[in-house]
């Protein structure tokens, strides 16, 4: 009798756990786009224009990972902001890319 109540308490323990992945999964994507959108934005103040297309690239990969896993107006417009920054890069802004750059920061960190 025991064990099952005992087994019971795992498989619902684990059941629990497995419903959580997927905002846990969410966060991590947010966290990391803002993490790389952050370092767009720095590279863009030292004038390093392929920085920025780099981190920016980075940040937007993560960015719509977790706008797939759960919508967001805000990481709507961090994508925009993101597409800026790397098209500024291409073209060697590096200033114009860094501030779209912080504009994706900004819409980051208000998605969370």
């Amino acid at each position: 009798m025991r064990g099952r109540i005992l087994t019971g308490l795992l498989a619902g323990a684990f059941a629990a756990l497995l419903s959580l992945n997927p905002v846990i999964a969410v966060e991590n994507h947010k966290a990391e786009a803002l993490k790389h959108a952050e370092a767009a934005a720095e590279s863009g103040k030292k004038g390093d224009a392929a920085g920025v297309g780099e981190h920016a690239t980075a940040a937007k990969t993560h960015a719509e990972a977790a706008e797939k896993e759960k919508a967001n107006p805000h990481l709507e417009a961090a994508i925009k902001s993101l597409d800026g920054a790397i098209e500024h890069s291409k073209m060697g802004h590096a200033d114009v890319a860094g501030k779209s750059a912080e504009e994706a920061v900004t819409h980051l960190k208000a998605a969370e």
